[in-house]
């Protein structure tokens, strides 16, 4: 997630949100206070500042869709339904899905180490490919440099805009992180790492023979026909219909659009799928309900380890391999993975029988810590609310 990558500059967010419109929310058949519920708490992330937002929850007894703030801010044609959307991190809940399947095959083990399976791909700096195993790569106990730090080195829109073309192969990638010497021990502790699914993506590749574009669209889209989902690689262009994403870069700054990704750590196995909240929803409610995994690869995958506070998810929170456990207020707990970028928020979450699945998308990434706080909280909320909401109707 960005707020992982990118220690933008704090300001202020010079927003207007009490003029975004919102939308309607549409609801077939659930209750109309379920609708109400996600179409509120939909506008309350609005009125925290966020351009545009959209919310898609799908349950047994059917779906609600909540649409809020604009689309894009020029024309303020509204917010799309079921638009397309960066999925950012959260494509590494489908690597991570690959690697299992593989696992299940016997073509690969958990416990396999990187050396074994990248050789002298993983050194130097105190980097040790031999230490650290494909587990410790999938749940970031690895303790590898995040290579973001240095393809992003100087927060701003003139960086944005002078690098935002230059695409990384995934060994380059790699070899920008070693470096860097590794934070702890692998195993030891935690810390999210872009770099792990770099390389995860690099064994892929090695295994099969095939890229893990193909492997996803082979073992994942086709078989559930997620027709809207799509592994682009460097393409820059968002299908449409959707929504405009906008970033602030500096104190009192404009929004700028940037719609148009990063490519630098926008074009590779640990963040460049695009697709739907439709698809998402579906992708993760066949995850957990076990049709993508044979049984002990899904346990291994919902075993999870602890997130330091510092870790930038909820307190309490727990992180499998490529999914991240949450509680719910009302108790029990949801899986899910967010991802993020330049401009935009993607949050998708499921609960443990994989019954309930809500995705929500913002399309404002603002500057100042607090307001990011906010809106954080109120996003959070949202998913709280709506998973409650449904279990007791």
């Amino acid at each position: 997630m960005i707020s992982r990558r990118l220690r933008l500059a704090a300001a202020a967010l010079a927003l207007a949100a009490s003029s975004f419109p919102s939308a309607a929310a549409s609801a077939s058949p659930l209750p109309s206070g379920s609708a109400w519920s996600v179409q509120g708490d939909a506008d309350a992330l609005r009125d925290a500042g966020v351009t545009g937002v959209a919310v898609r929850l799908d349950t047994p007894r059917g779906t609600v869709t909540a649409r809020s703030g604009v689309g894009d801010l020029a024309t303020r044609r509204p917010v799309p339904k079921d638009g397309y959307l960066r999925l950012g991190s959260t494509t590494k809940t489908f690597v991570a899905t690959v690697m299992l399947q593989l696992v299940g095959e016997k073509r690969i083990s958990l416990d396999q180490t990187v050396e074994q399976l990248l050789p002298g791909v993983v050194s130097g700096a105190g980097n040790d490919g031999r230490t650290i195993t494909v587990r410790d790569l999938l749940r970031h106990t690895s303790g590898l440099a995040d290579y973001i730090y240095d393809v992003f080195p100087d927060p701003g829109a003139q960086t944005y805009f002078a690098n935002r073309w230059h695409a990384y192969k995934p060994a380059a990638l790699v070899a920008l992180a070693m470096r860097h010497a590794p934070a702890f021990p692998a195993g030891s502790h935690w810390a999210y790492s872009n770099t792990n699914y770099v390389l995860a993506g690099m064994i892929i590749e090695k295994v099969t023979g095939h890229t893990w574009e193909q492997q996803v669209r082979s073992r994942i889209l086709r078989p559930l026909g997620l027709e809207h989902t799509d592994t682009p690689g460097t393409r820059p262009s968002l299908p449409d219909p959707h929504t405009s994403n906008y970033q602030q870069f500096s104190a009192d700054g404009p929004m700028v659009d940037t719609t148009i990704p990063y490519r630098p750590f926008d074009s590779g196995a640990d963040g460049s799928m695009t697709g739907t909240a439709h698809d998402l929803n579906r992708f993760f409610s066949a995850l957990v309900g076990g049709r993508l995994l044979k049984p002990a690869e899904l346990a291994a995958m919902r075993t999870t380890v602890p997130v330091p506070s510092d870790g930038g998810e909820p307190a309490g929170a727990r992180d499998g391999l490529g999914l991240f456990i949450n509680s719910l207020s009302c108790g029990g707990s949801y899986l899910g993975h967010g991802g993020s970028g330049f401009g935009y928020v993607v949050r998708t979450a499921t609960t443990t029988d994989g019954r309930r699945s809500i995705t929500v998308s913002a399309h404002t990434r603002p500057a100042d810590p607090q307001t990011a706080a906010r809106q954080e909280d109120t996003l959070r909320n949202l998913i709280d609310h709506a998973l409650c909401h449904t279990a007791r109707t």
